[in-house]
């Protein structure tokens, strides 16, 4: 039975990884994500789990006691934010390319200069090329969910790579709001006992982690890493059914809002889409046919579904709350444009980059989104590729 409760998206992350029962958690804390750890750390000491909590001196740090955790073939969970993950940085590549899952709640918060400690995607989105899974979070109850299923995910014998988990700073992980917990037989079920593909600690099945790798092999295994990534999309689907069939909460890829028989639509990943949401139903009560894109899943970009679910339209706006400095655009556009691409009739699509170092998109901006896409289908004549907005002139 579901437990009702009222609670922070970093609170929701924090119970999830108490039910998941790690054997290894080493964090170092950062805002907005340091609530997460420090909520987990009270099970600790109220031996509610009995997961090693490693406290260590950074993020780098942090990471480093992760892989090596994983590799000693433990179940592996952390949680950091921002430049917390970009100290991490190299070691996010020795996770993904070792194979190892690991499972990261990452709280999005703007990276510096200048200093800011509220939300934008320059963390998740900067980390793109390292190997990792991303799935995107519009609340707590689909943050909870989706740390769930990451474990399920990660583990995968088809997988076996780090998956992290994200939720907008402060908006959702300070935010309180009504959510469903499920019970802890339920969540432990679900994921199963964890068996190691291969350990450090197995030594009657020795092998050799994160050697010397020259042209002889490199190639090879980042090819092996390439695979797993791909086998990793239709693994996700399968692991959000069995999801849907515990607690009737549906996930895909993708959320898709009124958009099968939209003629523009909108694609926004994140908190914004329940603003969007909104915006949408207004002008669709005025008889405007515009949808909405939400992605889920980032880190494997599944580029056919989006085609298939896009293709229909006259023209898309995909708003990016980060940018890709000296880029055609920001990095969701640049996917969501390429997946288009090869469509014989391919819907315009142009960029909004908004929100930055935490800004709110209001009501106004969702509207001059919506209303530019109204004129440019109807005059077929298209502004720039990428523009900012929510900025001041």
């Amino acid at each position: 039975m579901a437990k009702i409760v009222a609670t922070t998206g970093n609170s929701a992350m924090a119970y999830a990884m108490k039910q998941i029962n790690p054997d290894v958690c080493a964090a170092y804390p950062i805002t907005p994500s340091t609530q997460v750890m420090e909520e987990f750390s009270k099970y600790v000491a109220d031996g509610v789990v009995n997961t090693n909590l490693v406290t260590v001196e950074s993020e780098h740090s942090a990471m480093s006691a992760c892989i090596g955790a994983a590799a000693a073939g433990g179940r592996v969970l952390t949680a950091t934010s921002a430049n917390g993950m970009a100290l991490m940085w190299e070691m996010l590549y020795i996770a993904a390319g070792m194979r190892l899952p690991i499972v990261m709640a990452l709280i999005n918060r703007a990276l510096s200069a200048p200093i800011n400690i509220h939300c934008d995607h320059s963390d998740s989105f900067g980390a793109r090329d390292t190997g990792w899974i991303q799935l995107y979070s519009e609340n707590a109850q689909e943050a909870y969910d989706n740390l769930i299923q990451a474990v399920r995910i990660s583990e995968h014998p088809d997988v076996r790579l780090p998956v992290m988990v994200c939720q907008d700073g402060f908006i959702i992980s300070h935010s309180i709001e009504r959510m469903e917990y499920l019970e802890d037989d339920e969540v432990r079920k679900f994921i199963g006992e964890y068996k190691p593909m291969y350990a450090l600690l197995d030594i009657d099945k020795p092998v050799t982690l994160g050697s010397l790798d020259l042209q002889d092999y490199y190639i090879e295994h980042k090819r092996q890493e390439a695979e797993a990534m791909k086998l990793a999309t239709p693994v996700i689907d399968a692991v959000a059914r069995d999801f849907e069939k515990m607690t009737g909460r549906a996930y895909g890829l993708f959320e898709t809002y009124h958009l099968d028989d939209a003629e523009i639509g909108i694609v926004a990943v994140n908190s914004a889409a329940g603003t969007i949401k909104e915006i949408i139903d207004q002008y669709r009560r005025k008889g405007v046919k515009v949808g909405l894109l939400k992605p889920r899943l980032f880190r494997p970009f599944p580029a056919e579904a989006y085609a298939r679910a896009l293709g229909h339209l006259k023209a898309i706006t995909v708003l990016d709350r980060v940018d890709s400095f000296g880029a055609m655009a920001g990095p969701l556009m640049l996917e969501v444009r390429a997946a288009l691409y090869d469509l014989p009739k391919r819907p315009v699509t142009i960029g909004k980059i908004y929100g930055l170092g935490g800004r709110d998109l209001e009501e106004s901006h969702c509207q001059y989104v919506i209303d530019e896409l109204v004129q440019s289908a109807a005059s077929g004549k298209f502004r720039e590729v990428s523009e900012y907005i929510t900025v001041r002139e």
